[in-house]
């Protein structure tokens, strides 16, 4: 796996949290799926410590139990799922253990799009593209504007080896948004598509494409902090450092109280470690207000 994908993968890939937004640290990010909106709906006895592996298999052999009686107890899947997904954290199962509850969960509840996006992710780990592709492509068509099946889908395009795919498909979503926004509100968010479709050019060395996405960007959001910082990112990987240290600046008095010492510090390491942001899981500009 290149470099450059394996930093989408980290920032972008597993993006399912609720933080606003995503900068240079796996730590603030995490590496589990969703976790807070979950753990409510989750069983309580799945909530083990880690490393009591026997008593995780147990939990998933009792779930299976159930299921061989009610295939479609939502509440049995769910432990199930969370149980196979804690053992594939410590290493103990497969990833592929996981599949089989994801399915019939994004089928139960296809209003989830989590699921689908967890089912996606977890056939793309597993060598499964095609199908990976497929769950992709299947929330998009119901939910065109859906950021994580978006990032999803950039992230197993670009791991494909096919950038142009990746950028077509943004700006599709894009051009297709003022329609579909006006149909019903809300239905795309224009800066996160507009952050993704930069990191993209950002990537492939396109810089003068990702400054002119970011600087629309920053036209039509003037109170959002993360257009500004990721074009400081990308002047900044370009050996611009006095422009990118203005708009540093100004980034860092935008942004939230929570972002301000992180933002410091990305102005102040070098250009390799930089990589640009990835686009906002939720809505920024309730959080810039905050």
């Amino acid at each position: 796996m290149s470099e450059k994908l394996r930093r989408w993968l980290i920032f972008g890939f597993l993006l399912l949290g609720t933080i606003a937004f995503v900068i240079p640290t796996v730590a603030l990010l995490g590496s589990r799926p969703n976790q807070e909106s979950f753990s409510a709906r989750t069983p309580a006895s799945v909530q083990t410590p880690a490393g009591k592996q026997e008593e995780l298999q147990a939990q998933a052999k009792g779930y299976q139990l159930v299921l061989q009686r009610e295939p479609d107890n939502e509440t049995a899947l769910k432990g199930l799922l969370f149980t196979q997904l804690e053992l594939v954290r410590q290493g103990a199962a497969d990833v592929k253990t996981t599949i089989e509850p994801l399915e019939k969960l994004a089928k139960l509840k296809p209003e989830n799009t989590e699921y689908s996006v967890l089912l996606a992710q977890a056939k793309q780990e597993t060598g499964d593209r095609e199908g990976a592709a497929k769950a992709y492509r299947s929330i998009l068509e119901s939910q065109p504007g859906d950021v994580k099946a978006l990032q999803g889908l950039v992230s197993l395009l670009l791991a494909e080896g096919r950038p142009e795919a990746a950028i077509g498909l943004l700006q599709d979503t894009l051009q297709s948004a003022p329609n579909l926004n006006q149909i019903k509100p809300n239905t795309v968010n224009v800066i996160s598509v507009q952050l993704m479709l930069g990191q993209v050019y950002a990537e492939q060395g396109r810089y003068a494409d990702a400054i002119n996405v970011y600087d629309n960007a920053i036209k039509a959001n003037k109170e959002d902090f993360r257009p500004v910082l990721a074009k400081a990112l990308v002047l900044q990987k370009q050996g611009k450092t006095e422009d990118a240290k203005s708009l540093f600046n100004t980034a860092a008095n935008l942004a939230p109280a929570q972002y301000k010492d992180q933002i410091v510090k990305l102005a102040s390491s070098s250009p390799a470690a930089s990589p640009a942001p990835t686009a906002p899981a939720t809505k920024q500009k309730a959080e810039t207000k905050k």
